[in-house]
């Protein structure tokens, strides 16, 4: 048989093959491209669970940004502090850097007298502002609050919310104790005022399962003490936070000013002063209060500006001290500065009312404001990058006189010009101004105070921006003017 037909008839008998297209690619041992096996599962594959999500990454980036927001708003309360010029809410930023970690704050912004620097106690500060002051002082302490991590700040920060919502109510005449409770206000004070944050926790508890039995109780008394333990609770957790606020400033002044840490450690309750730090006027604590302060170094301030040593220590009532930690707490404003420029009064003869009560020098907190004056001479010379030096534009003289036996007859003052000018008259240099004593007069058992201010006609003007006020009201005489201002036509 023909070789060719035998084999195409074997060809039969094997398995069907596909048919070859002709059009396919030609495939090549040597030069095929084969498909990469899969790899073996890398360290980032395996590890893709502790990557963020996008919502992750949101809260990250929200947290940080808080974070920084706090430090720099904590920053700015420092400074306001240091500077003389804090509102109520500084000081109470202020006590937290003694209890911060180094992750709350920036440590580098710290000044090493800041340890000096004392500010009125939290509870106290709340009780001497007004309801439009404590509404205020409520938002930002709710600002604090959103942006802290730290749970123990942020207890801090919610019993003070507390205590400025309740101080807040019961200046507007709501009593949220109630009727049942406000009739022994007194006992509930004393049942609750002296419990720990733990005990009056187990007591919340109690009371609510006392009004949820089928006990025959009075509940409204009990629903409105209930109503009462956030204030009490808030106070004990305030206690508490501030106990070792002041643990921890002691241990860092035995290192510093071992003197001053051992009469804070045996003070027991103080109350603000007013003393100068060189670069600016703080508000600080003693055990009693001060008559001046000590005298400024430096350069010389302006005149009607200048501050005296305190003129020695003396034991005040304790009303002397609730007026004059109420005035410490409303702060001062941009353009004031603390007022200690006490004088010696013109010598006189004793009172006759001396031998029957022990004569004693009035407490006080006064303000000198300052500013520009842009006249034709400072508008040539100076621009508002380059501004002119501040003069004296006012003065708010607060003086206390809550012991007065006469309440009836209120104190007055009156004008000393000394040399024998007279009003109008001008004795100083020029670019000086003239200055005199203003003298507060009041009744037993108060002496006579007296200040040096600027001798320059006063504005009397009872709009609010000139704010001219002079009255005697709960024990305060207050006389706030400012000077007239004189308008120089182009």
């Amino acid at each position: 048989m023909d070789p060719g037909r035998q084999a195409m008839l074997e060809g039969r008998n094997l398995p069907q093959r596909r048919e070859k297209d002709i059009t396919a690619p030609r495939r090549d041992a040597n030069t095929r491209v084969s498909k990469p096996s899969r790899p073996a599962p890398s360290n980032i594959a395996t590890s893709a669970a502790h990557f963020l999500s996008g919502d992750d990454q949101a809260r990250k980036f929200v947290a940080d940004e808080d974070k920084f927001v706090l430090k720099q708003s904590k920053k700015k309360a420092d400074i306001r502090v240091r500077e003389g010029r804090a509102k109520p809410v500084d000081y109470l930023a202020f006590n937290l850097r003694y209890i911060d970690t180094d992750t709350d704050r920036d440590v580098f912004d710290d000044d090493e007298a800041d340890i000096d620097i004392d500010v009125p106690a939290p509870d106290r500060l709340l009780d001497g502002l007004s309801e439009a002051q404590l509404k205020e002082l409520e938002s930002d302490i709710a600002s604090f609050y959103t942006l802290e991590s730290s749970a123990r700040n942020r207890d801090y920060w919610k019993s003070l919310l507390t205590l400025c919502n309740d101080r807040r109510q019961k200046l507007q005449g709501y009593d949220h104790e109630g009727r049942a409770i406000s009739s022994v206000s007194s006992d509930v004070d004393r049942i609750l005022g002296p419990k720990d944050f733990e005990r009056l926790e187990a007591l919340e508890k109690q009371i609510e399962a006392k009004l949820k039995s089928d006990e025959h109780i009075d509940t409204d008394y009990w629903g409105g003490l209930l109503k009462c333990l956030p204030v009490y609770k808030a106070k004990a957790r305030l206690k508490t936070i501030c106990e070792e606020i002041k643990e921890n400033r002691l241990q860092q002044l035995r290192t510093s000013n071992p003197a001053k840490a051992e009469a804070l450690a045996s003070a027991g309750t103080d109350v603000p002063r007013v003393v100068d730090g060189g670069e600016g006027q703080f508000i600080q604590r003693s055990t009693k209060l001060p008559t001046a302060a000590a005298a400024a170094e430096g350069a010389d301030p302006p005149p009607g500006t200048a501050r005296f040593a305190s003129t020695g220590a003396q034991d005040f009532s304790q009303a002397t001290r609730a007026l004059y930690e109420r005035e410490v707490a409303r702060g001062i404003s941009e353009n004031e500065e603390i007022f200690t420029a006490e004088e010696a009064v013109p010598s006189t003869s004793k009172p006759q009312w001396a031998e029957k009560y022990r004569p004693r020098k009035p407490q006080y907190f006064n303000r000198v404001q300052m500013g520009y004056e842009w006249n034709k001479y400072n508008q040539t010379h100076y621009d508002h990058d380059n501004p002119p030096p501040k003069v004296v534009q006012g003065y708010k003289f607060n003086i206390f006189y809550p012991d007065l036996i006469d309440k009836t007859k209120a104190p007055t003052f009156k004008i000393i010009r000394e040399g024998g000018r007279r009003r109008g008259e001008s004795f100083a240099p020029a670019g000086e101004e003239d200055t005199c004593l203003l003298r507060f007069i009041a009744g037993p058992p108060y002496e006579d105070i007296a200040f040096r201010v600027v001798d320059r006609e006063w504005d009397y003007s009872a709009k609010k921006e000139r704010g001219f006020r002079s009255s005697f009201d709960k024990g305060i005489l207050q006389l706030h003017f400012q000077f007239k201002k004189i308008y120089y036509r182009k």
